[in-house]
């Protein structure tokens, strides 16, 4: 008899014992997932999403205004080479990379992109406006008209009038244009058509469609297009901060 009272309080000792680790082991299940719960919500306090700035408007600003072209669109691509060494004159020439142009270029520009934007793709950028002051820097390290404009003369880039550009689709991957930017020799030819049907026709979108808003090219660079009425313009210096 005392042998199964022996067997029945070590059975209900060890049954006691496996409920309190259980109890434990809940209470502890629930205070990690409280920590975990903590945690996370500390961590999606600390990383936010970047604000995205207001945009400006040209409202009250006149056509020969300089502006910074990223204040009025967020859906431009840049890539200012001039701005690093990655360009035909293998040297910085710009403080910073930045893009600024003149109103009436800046408008122009937006109405173009909203219409490649409809076809997927958008505008990317290699150079705007030029400093005049650049374009003395740049005349120095090349001083040849075939590739650099004369200082003294000047450029429709030191105009706020030229841009220098290719396209992107909507995850920033370059449309195949035959070559790089700031290619000198007839691969970069308008008028040579001995090329990949995909590079014509990727060509004749950034052509037909600049030319639709008021942009010229010329005829050695595919990239370089001018705003018909900026070509009025007096030289420029101006300059912009750097951040």
């Amino acid at each position: 008899m005392k042998y199964l009272s022996f067997i029945f309080l070590w059975t209900l000792l060890l049954s006691c014992k496996s409920k309190v680790s259980e109890a434990t082991s809940a209470d502890a299940i629930k205070e990690n997932k409280s920590l975990v719960a903590d945690t996370l919500k500390k961590t999606e306090s600390l990383v936010k999403e970047p604000e995205i700035p207001e945009l400006k408007t040209f409202d009250g600003l006149a056509d020969t205004t300089f502006i910074r072209l990223a204040d009025f669109s967020h859906d431009f691509a840049y890539d200012m080479r001039y701005a690093t060494e990655n360009n035909f004159l293998k040297a910085k020439v710009y403080d910073c990379a930045e893009c600024y142009t003149r109103v009436r270029t800046a408008k122009a520009l937006l109405k173009t992109n909203t219409e490649f934007l409809q076809q997927g793709v958008k505008i990317k950028f290699f150079d705007c406006y030029r400093p005049n002051s650049v374009q003395y820097k740049m005349w120095e390290i090349v001083p040849n008209p075939q590739y650099v404009a004369n200082p003294v003369k000047g450029s429709i880039h030191n105009k706020g009038g030229a841009v220098d550009i290719t396209l992107v689709d909507l995850e920033g991957n370059e449309l195949d244009m035959g070559t790089d930017f700031d290619f000198f020799g007839k691969r970069a030819y308008h008028d040579n058509l001995d090329l990949p049907q995909e590079i014509l026709d990727n060509r004749k979108l950034l052509k037909e469609t600049m030319e639709k808003y008021g942009f010229w090219s010329i005829r050695t660079e595919w990239w370089h297009y001018n705003l018909s009425a900026g070509s009025n313009s007096k030289i420029a210096n101006f300059k912009w901060e750097c951040e």
